[in-house]
């Protein structure tokens, strides 16, 4: 019969000076089975197959980060570009509704708001024209001179289209409204 191998049985505090470890971490290694125990109360380790599992631990440890390195670090550049992007993003939104307050630029819904507004304007005149000119139309004696009343009157709603002016005080009015804050600065107007 062939003499079992001996034994080199040493403490957890010889194990943890030479892995370099706290008492506490050798014990921990040896409960998740990293490392062989010969015997638990106390700790007592074989000393080479203790080394053989801690390096082949090592080893596997290391293999991991190699192969998740490339993965992680992709991820994490992706992670980090997204918010690069989403920040970068969040400026040009700041951006874009400061010149909105300062009238330098208004949203498209405004625009066509008020743009609607000028041609309900002009509609209204337009289709004012009969009412205002069918007296005055039907006592003229001559189709010329029914012509030039009703040019006069078309003259003078273009009169008042071509002095129609921008007015930023409009589009302020807009904002503040979209936003909420035409209470609040009225609030603030009678404290």
């Amino acid at each position: 019969m062939a003499d079992a191998p001996k034994q080199n049985l040493q403490t957890t505090n010889t194990i943890a000076k030479l892995f370099d470890l706290d008492e506490r971490r050798v014990q921990q290694l040896a409960k998740s089975g990293v490392i062989p125990a010969a015997s638990t109360r106390p700790y007592k380790f074989d000393l080479l197959p203790t080394i053989k599992a801690y390096i082949k631990h090592l080893r596997e440890k290391a293999n991991s980060k190699e192969t998740k390195t490339p993965d992680t670090a992709k991820a994490e550049a992706d992670k980090l570009r997204a918010e690069a992007d989403l920040k970068q993003s969040k400026a040009k939104i700041a951006e874009m509704q400061l010149k909105e307050l300062e009238g330098k630029m208004h949203r498209s819904e405004d625009v066509e708001a008020v743009t609607n507004d000028l041609v309900y304007t002009v509609r209204s005149m337009i289709m004012a024209l009969p009412g205002r000119l069918a007296m005055d139309v039907a006592q003229a004696a001559t189709a010329n001179e029914a012509s030039a009343l009703i040019r006069a009157e078309c003259y003078k709603i273009l009169n008042e289209l071509a002095g129609y002016q921008y007015d930023p005080e409009v589009y302020q009015r807009r904002v503040r409204d979209r936003e909420g804050w035409g209470e609040a600065l009225a609030d603030e107007a009678d404290d």
